[in-house]
């Protein structure tokens, strides 16, 4: 008898997992002598940030383990200014296991010195959204109420709560003066330290999504991207997306483990990405779909003045990817595209490489290594390849509620994502819509990422969205938001959609726009486009 599909394909991946781990160097590089230090620090801080950051320092000391606007630490000197950092929170400032630390920085050292410090402490670390309004900051930092906050210079903060500043436009930050005290070392928590992901909001106010990921969570995790990303154990890998999200934050683990350089900046700016790819010769750079779109603006000729061959992966997540993009960008960057589907309460679920990408458009790929995706009708059976459903998605890095007791649907062990989606014979995912955005026009179903994507296909149209708006006679009508590159005018676009899609998917009217409101990951927030 013939073993089942998924078997088959879940030993292939686990028959590379070996392949890529001595590949990637992660095996060349561990030593004998360094696994008492190793066995200590798990000790110590178990499955948290505080460790990963501990071994690191153990197996690479003197590679540099952070690249930012103010120059570079070494893993040891990461550990070191760690270690005297949370030894004064806990002294000055009463910081313990179960404390609760909010960080509000931007991507730089001392964001990582932050969580790293208070997950030694067995602190839980909440990592708090640089773009919201200071009335909505506000009222985050009242519903939470952190024992401590360590925030930016340039964030109006009004609370009564302690304060430590990071980043200062002038230089340095308040964190440098706890790693030049001399506290004593704290004793062992007694807990291991979680961290809050606050969600992205885009439907609603953010909540507050704690996790406490498994080691076979995270080992799954790393795995797939080793196997399927080529990741290389010292090579630089360049985070643009903040590191307060799922994407840059499970990236930013991932590069410790691999005692990777994480090259960050505060702000993003393409042609400065392309340039830390050249100048650090870094492996792997971490994006959003609008900041790939924003380094295919600068343009073939601009593009060539940077050397870009040490360049293995570039991995897009946090919002759709659209199939014209993926097969623009490759076509300008060479196979090494790749996308990763999740949320921040399911982590990363599946991973598509440039070659999924280009063989099945629109796919999000396959189930990393310990995840499973599974597509259910409404009545929570099984669908068959091909049907869509609502997707569910299991495995270690799912959370386990919100903050405030609620939770997602979860059937056998696999907790709903909000999206509609199927699989193809080959077991690979594709996003069909969220549930909450199926558009209903004159009895038909749209979802609007197909539109988008349709609208996206034309060679003037480089950014789309589609949103459904009442209508007496059809009940909703379609409007499409487009930004282009060349000439084209909304009725040339709306006969596009018609010409490749049903007439019923077609917007009755398209929007030029200069650019899409879209929040710090990039997912479009499409309540302003209805409310201008």
């Amino acid at each position: 008898m013939r073993p089942p599909d998924w078997l088959v394909r879940g030993a292939a991946e686990v028959g590379g997992v070996s392949a890529a781990l001595i590949r990637s160097g992660v095996w060349r590089s561990a030593r004998p002598g360094h696994l008492v230090g190793i066995e200590r620090a798990l000790r110590r801080w178990g499955q948290s940030m505080a460790a990963l950051g501990a071994i690191a320092a153990i197996r690479y000391p003197d590679r540099a383990a952070v690249i930012d606007e103010r120059g570079s630490l070494t893993y040891q000197e990461l550990d070191q200014r760690v270690a005297r950092i949370a030894a004064a929170l806990r002294a000055r400032y009463g910081i313990v296991a179960g404390s609760k630390v909010a960080v509000l920085c931007r991507n730089h050292r001392w964001f990582l010195e932050a969580t790293l410090a208070a997950s030694r402490l067995g602190a839980d670390v909440l990592f708090v959204n640089t773009e919201f309004a200071p009335p909505q900051l506000k009222a985050v930092l009242e519903r939470h109420r952190p024992d401590l906050l360590v925030h930016d210079e340039d964030f109006t903060v009004e609370t009564s709560i302690t304060r430590i500043t990071g980043w200062r436009e002038a230089g340095g930050s308040g964190l440098d003066e706890l790693a030049a005290t001399d506290a004593p070392e704290p004793p062992v928590p007694d807990r291991p330290g979680h961290i809050t992901i606050l969600t992205s909001g885009t439907t609603g106010t953010p909540k507050a999504a704690p996790r406490a990921p498994t080691a076979a969570g995270l080992a799954g995790l790393t795995a797939s991207a080793l196997n399927r990303l080529g990741l290389r154990s010292g090579e630089p890998m360049v985070i643009c997306p903040p590191l307060f999200h799922g994407l840059g934050l499970l990236n930013s683990m991932l590069a410790l483990f691999l005692g990777s350089p994480l090259v960050l900046a505060r702000r993003y700016d393409a042609a400065a990405v392309l340039a830390s790819i050249d100048t650090n010769r870094a492996g792997s750079v971490v994006a959003v779909p609008v900041m790939l779109q924003r380094m295919l603006d600068l343009g073939p000729e601009a593009i060539a003045q940077y050397e870009l061959k040490s360049l293995r992966t570039v991995l897009s997540g946090a919002s759709a990817l659209g199939p014209a993009l993926a097969e623009r960008f490759i076509a300008q960057f060479g196979p090494v595209l790749c996308d990763a589907y999740g949320s921040s309460e399911i982590g990363i679920a599946t991973i598509a490489s440039s070659r999924d990408l280009l063989a099945a458009p629109g796919t999000v790929g396959r189930p990393c290594l310990g995840s499973s995706v599974r597509i259910l009708d409404l009545d929570d059976r099984p669908l068959p390849a091909g049907e869509t459903g609502r997707i569910f998605a299991g495995g270690g890095l799912v959370f386990g509620g919100y903050s405030d007791g609620s939770s997602k649907t979860v059937v056998d062990g696999r907790m709903s994502t909000g999206d509609l989606g199927h699989l193809d014979a080959e077991g690979r995912l594709f996003v069909d819509g969220r549930e909450d955005d199926m558009i209903v026009s004159g009895g038909e179903n749209v979802y609007p990422i197909e539109v988008e994507d349709c609208l996206m296909s034309h060679p003037a149209v480089v950014d789309a969205a589609v949103v459904g708006v009442p209508d007496e006679e059809f009940g909703q009508r379609l409007i499409g938001y487009v930004v282009l590159s060349g000439e084209a005018t909304p009725d040339e676009l709306i006969d596009h959609v018609r010409t490749n899609l049903a007439r019923y998917k077609a917007p009755r009217e398209v929007v030029i726009v200069d650019e899409l409101p879209r929040n710090a990951t990039g997912k479009v927030l499409k309540r302003r486009l209805t409310d201008s």
